[in-house]
């Protein structure tokens, strides 16, 4: 167990999958949004990218104690040498979609934990490869469900997830947006550092 009880822990991120995720690994958390420039250099490529941007997120957020640590997170779906990030609006969600279809790729998700010390990352990648999708499938999913908050498009873990993905290879909620198993282990190495 991670031993974090006189630590104020903040998460800096308004994905309901991220709050459902970090309340599952035992951990007491307080929300807060950060409204930061997710832009990053063209030059970096795959996971190069959330560890920036998770990275920079960290940096970005004042630390008010000396017991305080701030987790923030970045996830992105990599297909043909490019980032997918979260669809601009439908016409894109369906074209992204389409373009995954029958294909193998990449989910890359960072996660960065900061305290008035140290500041650190990691990261985790999963492969997802996903069945021959006709137009209908694709229409359906985007006229009944969440989509438009989502890297690629798609949320593993609803209708889509259940009928349109053939495997993955590696972390699960990986896919979800937080690295669990990871990040529980940078948890505990910054909980073994406080007195």
């Amino acid at each position: 167990m991670i031993n974090l009880r006189n630590t104020k822990i903040v998460l800096a991120s308004k994905s309901p999958r991220r709050h459902e995720l970090l309340k599952a690994l035992g951990v007491d958390f307080q929300i807060v949004d950060l409204d930061i420039d997710e832009s990053y250099d063209s030059e970096l490529k795959g996971k190069e990218i959330t560890d920036y941007l998770a990275k920079k997120k960290a940096e970005t957020y004042t630390i008010s104690t000396e017991s305080e640590l701030i987790i923030t997170a970045d996830t992105i779906v990599w297909f043909d040498g490019k980032a997918l990030e979260k669809p601009k609006d439908r016409n894109e969600a369906f074209n992204m979609l389409k373009s995954l279809s029958g294909n193998k790729h990449q989910v890359f998700s960072s996660v960065a934990i900061r305290n008035n010390e140290i500041l650190e990352v990691t990261s985790d990648t999963t492969e997802v490869y996903f069945k021959k999708l006709s137009d209908l499938e694709i229409d359906y999913y985007l006229d009944n469900f969440q989509y438009n908050d989502k890297a690629g498009s798609y949320g593993i873990q609803d209708w889509f997830g259940l009928t349109c993905v053939d495997r993955i290879e590696g972390c699960y909620y990986n896919v979800m947006g937080l690295p669990t198993k990871k990040l529980y282990n940078l948890l505990s190495k910054f909980s073994s550092q406080i007195k």
